[in-house]
């Protein structure tokens, strides 16, 4: 009778359509200089980048000023490392915001995206999957993480990227992003705030 029960059980279990959530799986990060990067994509004697930019506000409630999500979007040259990919760069920037009576900062961005492409960013055999330009500059923050679970990357800032407060400046994440052989396109970024409240951005991303 026990062994009826667990085969019935079994059975009954392989005709229910099971949809898990996917795992998040971690991404590799590697920091370096605006230079370095360029190099990856193009061969010119400079480096120079033929690319697209574009900015979208952020609608976070009770700040005054501006919070702005910048992307760039660059494709590279063909005999360049990253031949056949499109970079993609953006930037979490609150420096024209200020706080209300309550402070509220922004903690990660999440993208719905296509397959990246892992590059030698350093110019050596090692390859990631993103890049954050790290200039060193006060006020700029950069990733803890990256992780996707499926078709979502969710970036965490290093710390809160908060707009300005008192004697506290605005802030705004260095430029961070990765390389696809996916084409630009307008899609939503999800801006998660310290308070738990998520909000959305209009974007150019590789589709998914």
């Amino acid at each position: 009778m026990f062994a009826r029960v667990i085969y019935r059980t079994v059975a009954v279990l392989m005709l229910v359509p099971w949809s898990l959530p996917a795992m998040a799986e971690p991404l590799t990060i590697v920091e370096l200089s605006s230079p370095a990067l360029r190099c990856v994509f193009a061969t010119n004697r400079h480096c120079n980048l033929n690319g697209t930019a574009s900015f979208a506000a952020i609608p976070i409630p009770g700040i005054a000023g501006s919070a702005v999500l910048h992307a760039l979007t660059f494709p590279a040259d063909p005999d360049s490392p990253a031949a056949g990919l499109t970079g993609y760069e953006f930037r979490l920037d609150l420096t024209q915001a200020t706080a209300g009576p309550t402070k509220v900062c922004v903690t990660q961005l999440t993208l719905d995206v296509g397959p990246l492409s892992k590059l030698p960013y350093t110019g050596r055999a090692d390859q990631f999957d993103v890049f954050v330009i790290n200039t060193r500059a006060t006020g700029f923050v950069g990733l803890a993480s990256a992780d996707r679970a499926g078709p979502a990357i969710t970036f965490v800032f290093a710390q809160p990227v908060c707009p300005d407060a008192g004697s506290d400046k605005g802030e705004s994440s260095y430029f961070f992003g990765f390389a696809a052989a996916e084409a630009p396109r307008e899609a939503g970024a999800r801006v998660k705030l310290d308070s738990g409240e998520t909000f959305q951005a209009a974007v150019r991303a590789p589709a998914p």
